[in-house]
């Protein structure tokens, strides 16, 4: 009787899968088809049908307004965010972990008491400390809210990744006399690889589909990034619907590129550390 309940298959849920499985691949395929259609033909075909005279002159009316300027500064802002996450979550999740002190304890619950605060919540202060500072609309008025924002979430991973170190291993290099500095940098960097593939990753992703930050932080379109870029394509009277399919997609591939190198350390890494 067990084994026949273990055996029968659960019609319910691979329905259900199939469902779910429909409803992310549909829009995926109205972008791309969209993407391929002619500006004249989007109100007259179906939009789920593919293109009768497909054609790449949406990608061109994108790449001539400006959009690799908008990708470069997408580029510039993850890359310069994401480094300087991980510099200063690495130190802080390092003497986190290996000091164990009363005042160690009480940084990483402040840490964790900022995974509570909504970016939404906080956009007035950090716009008028951006203007005080005179960063408004440049690249640096982007990294820095970001940089902070993240912080929280990635010391967390960092920190339960570290703990799974084995303490011997920091004694032994103590013994031989190496700094602490000489133990960050050729045992625990090393040995947390997974980890950092992952919040590198996951804030990547977070600081590139950005959109709160660059839409009340910077103005001039010199300062764009990929997601504001798509109201290039929106007149006063009409939106040009598959160029700004095809801007999506041209934003897309270096987050499915991301996705498709660290997938695996991606899982690993967020799940590293809480069963315990």
């Amino acid at each position: 009787m067990n084994q026949s309940l273990r055996t029968r298959p659960n019609v319910v849920g691979s329905v259900l899968a199939w469902v779910w499985l429909l409803l992310v691949l549909v829009p995926i395929y109205f972008i791309i088809v969209t993407s391929l259609r002619p500006q004249s033909m989007f109100y007259t075909e179906n939009p789920l049908s593919f293109p009768s005279e497909p054609t790449l002159g949406a990608f061109g009316r994108v790449l001539e307004n400006s959009f690799m300027l908008y990708f470069t500064n997408s580029v510039i802002v993850t890359v310069a965010t994401v480094a300087i996450l991980l510099a200063v979550s690495v130190m802080a999740s390092y003497v986190i972990v290996r000091t164990q002190s009363a005042f160690s304890r009480r940084v990483f619950s402040l840490f964790l008491l900022g995974l509570a605060i909504p970016m939404q919540a906080t956009i007035i202060p950090v716009y008028y400390l951006i203007v005080q500072l005179g960063l408004y609309d440049t690249l640096w008025a982007l990294i820095l809210p970001s940089v902070a924002f993240a912080i929280p979430i990635t010391v967390l991973i960092l920190v339960n990744f570290m703990r799974d170190i084995p303490k011997e291993l920091f004694e032994s290099m103590r013994v031989d006399g190496a700094s602490e500095w000489k133990i960050l940098l050729t045992l625990a960097l090393p040995l947390t690889r997974p980890a950092l593939v992952t919040v590198g990753i996951y804030d990547a992703l977070n600081v590139w589909n950005g959109f709160l930050f660059p839409l009340v932080l910077t103005q001039s379109a010199s300062k764009r990034v990929v997601p504001l870029s798509l109201w290039s394509f929106q007149g006063e009277f009409q939106t040009d619907i598959p160029a700004v399919m095809a801007a999506v997609v041209l934003s897309v591939v270096p987050l499915l590129a991301a996705y498709i190198v660290g997938r695996r350390q991606l899982v690993s890494g967020l799940t590293a550390g809480f069963g315990k």
